[in-house]
């Protein structure tokens, strides 16, 4: 999900007499679109880019289900339940994706969970806001899945072949999530007076933290330049936050919503929006786990944790007595 945490472990793009040749070698096949596969070589700063990517990219979708999860047993109708426990699932399943496409890079499930809960691997800030009522459902929706989709149909295009092939899944089910945020906030801001300004507050309350899903400006980042080189990253977070904004206002006011950004206007030179940028302080702050939900959301990951460990000792014992009794009939 998630472009506003990934940066590369290199210390700038290498010129190519900087290069040794294995690494030239490498950067043709970047530069010729050709897919880097798990028993290729690749450089250490690849790797690692790609481990803190994907690994962030997955968390972020197993952590994304609680504010959602939330709402399951509380959703209006029989159809809205069985519509957001659907969209859970497909997180889930997201999140499993891309642990096995780190996998591939010699890092285990294990290990990128254990990095999560003790801080050390980080996931979308998006997910420590909280969901206040059913509008937001809605809004996460529309809002949070329609940026996380111009973040994601790039990644089809990376150059590491699991987490492309991965991307390609996970795009098909997440446009479907964002018709179902749509379709959820049509349905309020045609409804009663306090219906639609249930849907305006959500839009409030989400515009600027679904804007800083995309991260602060890159444009001066070597490490930006690196991953953009090796085709990990194919956009600059810039870029994608004006592609958002330039499709999401038109939404806005076929809602009859009002985009909370009294800077917002047409740029006819430009052919896009000009728009406010969201407050990057608060941004850094929620990363360091000050966010409004950041305690919540690590409990509840820690305590699946904790009693799950059953289910994997359990999975563990069983592997080696299959292993063992292979072995013995051999």
């Amino acid at each position: 999900m998630y472009a506003q945490m990934v940066k590369s472990t290199g210390e700038g793009v290498k010129t190519r007499d900087e290069m040794s040749p294995e690494e030239a070698a490498f950067q043709d096949r970047i530069d010729q679109d050709i897919k880097i596969e798990p028993k290729d070589w690749m450089p250490a700063g690849y790797r690692k880019t790609l481990i803190r990517q994907i690994g962030q990219h997955a968390h972020s979708e197993i952590v994304g289900q609680l504010p959602e999860g939330n709402w399951i047993t509380r959703a209006p109708t029989l159809e809205r339940k069985a519509i957001l426990l659907a969209k859970v699932q497909d997180e889930a399943g997201h999140g499993l994706y891309l642990y096995a496409a780190a996998e591939t890079l010699g890092v285990s499930r294990d290990e990128l969970t254990e990095q999560l809960l003790d801080g050390r691997m980080k996931y979308s800030s998006i997910f420590n806001y909280p969901t206040l009522n059913w509008a937001d459902m809605g809004a996460v929706g529309w809002l949070v899945d329609g940026a996380a989709i111009m973040n994601q149909v790039p990644l089809q295009r990376t150059s590491y072949g699991p987490y492309s092939r991965a991307m390609i899944r996970i795009c098909k089910e997440e446009s479907f999530h964002q018709r179902q945020g749509y379709d959820i906030m049509m349905k309020m801001a045609q409804g009663t007076a306090a219906q639609k300004a249930m849907a305006q507050d959500a839009l409030n309350r989400l515009w600027y933290p679904s804007l800083m899903m995309f991260g602060p400006s890159d444009a001066d980042s070597v490490h930006s330049a690196q991953s953009m080189s090796w085709k990990i990253k194919m956009d600059s977070n810039d870029e994608l936050r004006q592609k958002f904004v330039d499709q999401t206002v038109p939404q806005a006011e076929y809602l009859g919503l009002t985009v909370p950004d009294e800077n917002l206007k047409w740029n006819e030179e430009k052919g896009g929006y000009d728009f406010s940028q969201p407050d990057w302080e608060e941004f850094f702050d929620v990363l360091r786990g000050n966010g409004p939900c950041n305690v919540d959301r690590m409990e509840k990951r820690n305590k699946a944790w904790d009693e799950g460990a059953w289910v994997r000792d359990g999975l563990m014992a069983h592997a080696a007595k299959r292993a063992a009794l292979k072995t013995a009939a051999e």
